[in-house]
C-alpha cells in the first residue's frame, strides 16, 4: 500500500470507524455485481450502513436503491450528499 492510499484509508477510518480490511471486503465483493438488480443493491446499501454503523431509514434506503438501479446517481459529490442526507 502506498502513502497515498494509507492517508486515505487512514481517514476513512478516523471520520467513519471503517476498517481498511472492511472496505477492501465490500470492494472485492462488488467488483461482478449487478448494479441494476434491486436485491443485489439493496443488500450492498444495508452492508456499508452496517459497517460504518450508520442507520439509513428505510425511506433513505429505498431512495439510494432506486437512484442507484435506475442509474440516476448524482454526478458531482455535492449531489451525492444531498442524497444522503435526505
Amino acid at each position: 500500500m502506498n502513502n497515498f492510499q494509507k492517508g486515505l484509508f487512514d481517514k476513512i477510518q478516523k471520520n467513519a470507524n471503517i476498517k481498511p480490511e472492511d472496505v477492501f471486503k465490500v470492494a472485492d465483493s462488488v467488483k461482478n455485481a449487478d448494479f441494476t438488480d434491486e436485491k443485489t443493491v439493496r443488500r450492498l446499501v444495508r452492508q456499508l450502513s452496517k459497517i460504518a454503523n450508520k442507520p439509513v431509514s428505510k425511506e433513505k434506503e429505498n431512495k439510494i436503491v432506486e437512484s442507484i438501479v435506475k442509474n440516476k446517481m448524482p454526478a458531482d459529490m455535492q449531489s451525492l450528499n444531498e442524497l444522503f442526507k435526505k
